[in-house]
């Protein structure tokens, strides 16, 4: 069963670059994102045969139906992310709650709502984040769900089996719309080589964890070395 290629998060970032590598190269590919009117934009800027579909993470009940319209899937990528700077001291249980569904709840709950319209030849690519191993000030609940992400594709990986699932872990992504702007020459002094993976080395990076049939239950890191400095 030959199906699209579904971008949950593909309406900005590097899940539009993911969804945009996939359209030019003539796949069917579906985005979500959480404005129908943003998401329906950006279908057409991509153009080829790419859709849309309005979907919220932090609407559990309403994954299911958000995603009723999608049929048969080849690959599912989940880059959805919600930025947060949760500090002990200042707690916020409410943003706290909200990152945990999002990326936790919200990222099972879309595998599961999507089983029937996967076969054995699928494969999923879940967003982590190199904050898991690399904490700062603010990044508490990041770390935490970003460490969830990494052990949730080890017990995924053997309840989906044959369908491969792993997971990337990207660093500072320097030409991404979200770094591109913020002082990094400290951070590439601290990276093998001086210089921070791009946009151009996660959507390859993905790329291969979807379609390699070899790989699976893998978390990948993409940051260049950084982790290592």
């Amino acid at each position: 069963m030959a199906g699209a290629v579904l971008v949950i998060g593909g309406t900005s970032g590097l899940g539009r670059e993911i969804a945009a590598h996939y359209a030019r190269g003539g796949a069917e590919v579906v985005i979500s994102g959480r404005d129908a009117a943003r998401a329906q934009e950006v279908a057409e800027e991509l153009g080829g045969n790419t859709r849309a579909i309005a979907l919220d993470l932090n609407d559990l009940e309403g994954i299911a139906p958000a995603l009723a319209s999608v049929g048969p899937l080849q690959h599912v990528v989940i880059s959805a992310i919600e930025r947060d700077d949760n500090k002990i001291r200042e707690y916020s249980i409410e943003r706290a709650s909200k990152l945990v569904n999002l990326k936790l709840v919200g990222y099972t709950a879309v595998i599961h709502s999507l089983l029937d319209r996967l076969d054995d030849d699928s494969s999923i690519v879940l967003f982590g984040g190199l904050a898991k191993d690399r904490p700062y000030p603010g990044s508490l609940t990041i770390s935490t769900v970003n460490g969830g992400v990494a052990t949730m594709i080890n017990s995924l990986a053997i309840e989906l089996a044959p369908i491969r699932i792993n997971a990337i872990h990207p660093g500072i992504v320097g030409d991404s719309p979200y770094w591109e702007s913020k002082p990094l020459d400290a951070v590439k002094a601290r990276t093998p080589g001086g210089s921070l993976a791009t946009m151009e080395d996660i959507v390859g990076a993905v790329v291969f964890l979807l379609e390699n049939r070899g790989v699976s239950g893998v978390n990948l890191p993409v940051d260049r070395g950084w982790r290592v400095t």
